[in-house]
C-alpha cells in the first residue's frame, strides 16, 4: 500500500525523506540499522526507483545514512537519534480515507482557486498526498471528473420546494439568482458547456425543473415554454462566462482589470478622438469617472430587462411569433 507523510503537495522524494528522518529522529532506527533499499522504497511508496533513489541520495549528503559494502543504506554511525520512546499512533493513511467524494472536492478546490486549466489527476493526487494513479480507481478521466465536480458543485444550493410561495416570476427570480451565486463561487462552471451541448448532470437538471415548472401551466406551446428556458438560462450563462475570462486574464498578464484599461488607454483615446465613432465619444465622454462594470448590477438590470419583455407572453397577453 502506497504509504503518505510530510506536507501534502510536496514531491514524492522529499515526503520519503521526511519519513525516514523522523524515524531515526524518534529512534526507531538507531546507528548501523538498514534503511530500506530503492526497491523497497519504491514499492511501499509507490514511486518510480529513480525517486527512492533520489530519497536515499538526499539523506546521504544530509549525513543520516550511509552505505556500506555488502550491507546496504544503514543509519550513519553519527545520525541524531532521540531515547527510545513509545511510537505515536499512526497517522490516518490518506490511501484509506481516499474517497470520490474527497476527491471531488479537491478538485473543486483546486478549480475554484486556479481555474479549470490548472486541474489534472495528478494534481489532485499531489494536493490529497496519495500516489498519482491512486485517484483513478474511482474516476477514469478527468473529463469524469469534470463532470462530477460540475454535478456537486450545481447541488451545493438547491433552496426550492414544491410549495413555495409566489408567482410565476418570483420563482423565476429565485431560480436564476441561484444559479448566479454558484456561477460566482465557482467561476469555472460556466465554460464547462455551450447552450447547443448542454450539461447533462442532475443537479443541473434541478435548476432547470425548477424554472420550467414556473413557466408551465400559463398556455404556452412546449416549444415556446423551452425558448423562453433556454433565454433565462443564456443570460445567467452568459454574464458568468466573463467571471472565469477575467481571472484567467489577470492571472496570465499580472493586471487587474483597471490597470489593463489605463494600459490601453492610449488606444481608447485614439478611437475616440478619430471622429468616426460620434456616439461612442459623446457616451464614453460623458462619464465623470469612466464606466464601472458591474456584472453583478448587469445580472440584476438584464434579468429585470428580459422578464419585463416576456410578461405578456407568459400571460398570454401578446402572441408568440
Amino acid at each position: 500500500m502506497t504509504k503518505t507523510t510530510g506536507a501534502v503537495g510536496d514531491p514524492p522524494y522529499r515526503r520519503i525523506v521526511a519519513a525516514i528522518r523522523r524515524s531515526i529522529a524518534d529512534g526507531e532506527l538507531a546507528p548501523g540499522d538498514r534503511v530500506p533499499s530503492t526497491r523497497q522504497i519504491a514499492a511501499d511508496w509507490g514511486v518510480a526507483l529513480a525517486t527512492a533513489t533520489k530519497a536515499l541520495t538526499t539523506l546521504r549528503l544530509e549525513g543520516l545514512v550511509e552505505a556500506r559494502p555488502r550491507i546496504g543504506t544503514v543509519v550513519a554511525g553519527t545520525a541524531p537519534a532521540a531515547p527510545a520512546r513509545r511510537r505515536p499512533a499512526p497517522a490516518p493513511d490518506p490511501e484509506q480515507e481516499l474517497g470520490l467524494d474527497r476527491i471531488v472536492r479537491t478538485a473543486i478546490d483546486i478549480a475554484d482557486a486556479e481555474g479549470l486549466a490548472a486541474l489534472s489527476m495528478r494534481g489532485v493526487a499531489a494536493r490529497l498526498g496519495v500516489a498519482p494513479m491512486s485517484t483513478y480507481r474511482y474516476v477514469p478521466s478527468k473529463e469524469d471528473l469534470v463532470l462530477y465536480m460540475a454535478d456537486a458543485a450545481f447541488g451545493e444550493e438547491s433552496p426550492y420546494r414544491s410549495d413555495a410561495p409566489g408567482d410565476w416570476r418570483t420563482r423565476v427570480e429565485m431560480g436564476a439568482r441561484t444559479l448566479w451565486g454558484l456561477y460566482r463561487k465557482h467561476p469555472w462552471l460556466a465554460q464547462l458547456s455551450s447552450l447547443t451541448r448542454p450539461l447533462l448532470v442532475p443537479n443541473l437538471m434541478v435548476h432547470g425543473e425548477w424554472v420550467l415548472g414556473a413557466l408551465d401551466g400559463h398556455g404556452l406551446d412546449p416549444t415556446a415554454l423551452f425558448d423562453i428556458h433556454v433565454l433565462i438560462y443564456s443570460h445567467v450563462q452568459g454574464l458568468a462566462v466573463h467571471l472565469e475570462m477575467e481571472a484567467h486574464a489577470e492571472a496570465v498578464t499580472g493586471q487587474s482589470e483597471d490597470q489593463w484599461m489605463d494600459s490601453h488607454a492610449p488606444t481608447l483615446r485614439g478611437l475616440v478622438e478619430s471622429g468616426r465613432f460620434p456616439t461612442f465619444a459623446k457616451v464614453v465622454g460623458s462619464f465623470e469617472n469612466g464606466y464601472d462594470l458591474r456584472l453583478d448590477a448587469l445580472f440584476e438590470f438584464g434579468l429585470k430587462a428580459l422578464l419585463d419583455g416576456l410578461t405578456p407572453i407568459i400571460e398570454g397577453r401578446e402572441p408568440v411569433a
